[in-house]
C-alpha cells in the first residue's frame, strides 16, 4: 500500500515583518532630518554668534580707538582687551593696547610691541620693537629685533636711528655714530637727525668733525624745536674749551629759553664760577631758594656742589633745611656724599645708621661700610666692613642700576677688590657693559694683570669691534701672551687695513710682523709714521725691539733712551730685557774661546 503524499506547506511573509522594516527605515529617515536640522540649526547658531562676536569686536575696536584718541586710556586698555578676548590674534587691538601702556610708560610696552612683530612681521614692527626694548632696559631683546631687520631695510634711515640708539646703549660710540651718519647721508634734510650726530660729533677729536657739528648746532639754535637742546649742547661744549666769553653768550641765551631747566641752572653756575668767583657766590645764594622748592632739585644743587669741591658749603646748606626733606633719598643720599668727602667719619656713621633709603637703602649701607673702613682698620672693624658691605651688595643684586651705582661708588673709593667683583656682575647686563668693561681694564692695568687685561681687551673689542683701538689692544696683549698667536695677527691685520695711521693700530700690527720673522716689513710701517708718533716711551718700545732685531743699532738705542726714560707697563719692560738678553747673547757669541794650552 503505497504512501501519502506529503503536503508542503508555503511560508507567508508575515506583516509584523514588512512593518517593522518600514518603521526602521522611517526612523532613519526621521533622524536624519533631525540631525539635518540640528546641524542647519547649530550651522545657523554659530552663524548668528560669529556675526554677533564680529560686530561686538568691531564696536569694541571703534570704542578703544575713540577713547585713545581722547586720551582716556585705562578705558581705551578695557575696550581693547575685551576686543583681544573675543579675538586673540586681533592687530589692531595688540596696536591699541602697545600704544595705551607706552604713553602710560608701563613695561608691558615691549610684551605688546613683540606680539606685533609677531602678527606683522616687517621693518616698522621690529624697530618699534626695539624702541620699546631699550626703553625698558631689555637691550638683548632690542639686538634681536634690529637683527631680525631684513637686509634690504638696513640701508634705510629708520633703521640706522634705532641702531644707532643701541649701539649707544652698548657704549659702542663709533658704531652710535656710523649709524646716525649713515641716517643723516640718507635723510641730510631731517633736522632731527642732523641733531643726533651733532650732539655726537661735537665731542669729536677730528676737528673737521667738530666744526661741523658746531655750525650745525648753531643753525639748530635757530629752530625753535631744538633752540634748548642745541644751546645746551654749545654751553657744554664751549665750558669744556673753556671758551669762557663764548660760554657767557650761551649761557645768557639758555636762561632765556622757555624749556630751560633745573639741571640747566647748574650748568651756568659752572660758568659764572669760572668767570667771577664773587658773583658766583651771590648767584648760588640766590639758586638755593629756587632748588629748596622741590627735593629733586635740592639733591641736585648738593650733588652739583659736591663734584665741584663744595662739599664743606653743602653741608652747610643742608642744615639748614627741613628735617623732613634732608633725612629722605635723594636728598640724604647728596648729604651722605658730603660728610664722606669731608672725611667726617662719626657722622657719616649716624647719618647712614639711622632709618631706611626705600629702594636706596643698599645706598645707606654703602654709606655705613665706608665710614666703618676708613674710621679704623681693625679686625673688627673690618668684619663689620664686610657684613654692611655685603648686605648693601645683595640689597643692589635685584636691580642692575642698583648694582652699577654701587660699583661706581666701590671704584671712586678705592675699594678695588669689591669694585672688581661688582663690575664683574654688572659687565654681564647689556647696559652697563662697555662701562664696566672699562672700569675693569683700568683695575686690571693698575694692578697689571695680564692675563685679565688681555681677556677684557677681548671682550671691549668684542662690544665695540668698530673700535680699531679696541681691536689693537685685544691683539697686542694676545701676543704678548702668544695667545692664539695666528687670529691675533690676523685681528692686527684688519685693524691696520682700516686705520693705517693709527700709531697704536701701526705698532701692533708691526709688532705681529716681528713675531714671525718679518721684521723688515714692520720697521716699513713703523717709517710711515710720522716720527713724533714713535716718541711715546710706550711705542718707542716696540720701535726698539724691531730695530734691534734689524740690527739697526742707533735707531734702536734712540728709541731704548725713549722708552727707559718714560713710564712704561711691565710687559714693556721685559720686551726691553729681551733686547738686553739679545745682544748679551750676541756679545758673548763674537768673543773668542780661549785656545787650548800647549804643553
Amino acid at each position: 500500500m503505497s504512501a501519502k503524499p506529503t503536503r508542503i506547506r508555503r511560508k507567508r511573509r508575515s506583516r509584523r515583518s514588512w512593518r517593522r522594516s518600514f518603521q526602521v527605515r522611517s526612523g532613519l529617515v526621521i533622524s536624519l532630518f533631525v540631525i539635518l536640522g540640528f546641524g542647519a540649526g547649530l550651522f545657523g547658531f554659530a552663524s548668528v554668534h560669529k556675526g554677533w562676536n564680529r560686530w561686538r569686536k568691531a564696536r569694541l575696536l571703534t570704542e578703544a580707538k575713540d577713547r585713545l584718541d581722547h586720551n582716556n586710556l585705562n578705558e581705551a586698555e578695557v575696550s581693547a582687551r575685551r576686543a583681544l578676548a573675543i579675538d586673540p590674534k586681533s592687530l589692531v587691538a595688540t596696536r591699541i593696547l602697545a600704544e595705551t601702556t607706552e604713553k602710560q610708560n608701563r613695561p608691558e610696552t615691549v610684551f605688546w610691541r613683540a606680539q606685533i612683530a609677531r602678527l606683522d612681521p616687517g621693518l616698522e614692527s621690529e624697530l618699534n620693537l626695539a624702541s620699546a626694548a631699550l626703553r625698558f632696559g631689555q637691550f638683548d631683546l632690542a639686538r634681536a629685533a634690529v637683527e631680525r631687520v631684513a637686509p634690504e631695510d638696513r640701508e634705510k634711515a629708520a633703521y640706522h636711528i634705532v641702531a644707532g640708539w643701541l649701539s649707544r646703549a652698548q657704549g659702542n660710540v663709533a658704531e652710535e655714530e656710523r649709524h646716525f651718519a649713515a641716517a643723516v647721508a640718507q635723510e641730510p634734510t631731517n633736522d632731527v637727525y642732523q641733531f643726533n650726530l651733532a650732539v655726537l660729533q661735537i665731542l669729536s677729536h677730528d676737528p673737521e668733525k667738530s666744526a661741523a657739528a658746531h655750525n650745525q648746532l648753531e643753525r639748530l639754535s635757530k629752530v625753535p624745536q631744538f633752540r634748548t637742546e642745541a644751546l645746551r649742547a654749545l654751553l657744554d661744549n664751549a665750558l669744556r674749551q673753556n671758551q669762557t666769553d663764548v660760554a657767557n653768550e650761551l649761557a645768557q641765551a639758555l636762561q632765556m629759553s622757555p624749556q630751560v631747566t633745573f639741571a640747566d641752572y647748574l650748568l651756568c653756575l659752572e660758568l659764572y664760577r669760572k668767570l667771577d668767583p664773587k658773583k658766583f657766590d651771590a648767584l648760588l645764594d640766590k639758586v638755593k631758594p629756587v632748588a629748596a622748592r622741590e627735593g629733586h632739585d635740592v639733591a641736585q644743587l648738593l650733588s652739583w656742589m659736591n663734584k665741584n669741591g663744595l662739599a664743606i658749603a653743602a653741608l652747610k646748606w643742608s642744615e639748614k633745611l627741613p628735617v623732613d626733606r634732608t633725612n629722605r633719598p635723594p636728598v640724604a643720599i647728596a648729604v651722605a656724599e658730603a660728610l664722606a668727602q669731608t672725611k667726617n667719619w662719626s657722622r657719616l656713621k649716624r647719618w647712614s645708621r639711622n632709618g631706611s633709603w626705600g629702594d636706596d637703602d643698599y645706598l645707606r649701607l654703602a654709606y655705613q661700610a665706608y665710614a666703618v673702613r676708613r674710621s679704623r682698620r681693625t679686625a673688627e672693624s673690618e668684619a663689620e666692613f664686610d657684613a654692611l658691605w655685603n648686605s648693601a651688595a645683595a640689597a643692589a643684586e635685584a636691580q642692575s642700576e642698583h648694582k652699577l651705582a654701587l660699583a661706581r661708588l666701590a671704584s671712586t673709593w678705592s675699594l678695588t677688590s669689591e669694585a672688581e667683583q661688582l663690575w664683574l656682575n654688572v659687565a654681564k647686563f647689556p647696559s652697563g657693559r662697555r662701562e664696566a668693561l672699562d672700569a675693569l681694564y683700568t683695575i686690571y692695568r693698575e694692578a697689571n694683570d695680564l692675563p685679565n687685561l688681555r681677556l677684557t681687551a677681548e671682550r671691549l673689542h668684542e662690544a665695540s669691534p668698530e673700535e680699531v683701538g679696541l681691536a689693537a689692544n685685544a691683539a697686542r696683549f694676545a701676543l704678548l701672551l702668544d695667545h692664539n698667536a695666528a687670529a691675533s695677527r690676523a685681528l692686527a691685520k684688519q685693524a691696520f687695513d682700516r686705520a693705517p695711521n693709527d700709531p697704536a693700530v701701526a705698532v701692533t700690527y708691526a709688532f705681529a710682523l716681528y713675531g714671525i720673522g718679518r721684521t723688515a716689513e714692520g720697521i716699513k710701517i713703523l717709517e710711515t709714521l710720522p716720527p713724533d708718533q714713535l716718541n711715546d716711551p710706550h711705542a718707542a718700545v716696540y720701535a726698539a725691539l724691531l730695530y734691534d732685531d734689524e740690527n739697526q743699532l742707533d735707531a734702536a738705542n734712540n728709541y731704548l733712551a725713549l722708552a727707559r726714560n718714560g713710564p712704561i707697563f711691565p710687559e714693556e719692560k721685559q720686551l726691553l730685557e729681551e733686547i738686553a738678553t739679545r745682544r748679551k747673547n750676541a756679545a758673548d757669541s763674537l768673543t773668542p774661546s780661549p785656545s787650548p794650552s800647549q804643553d
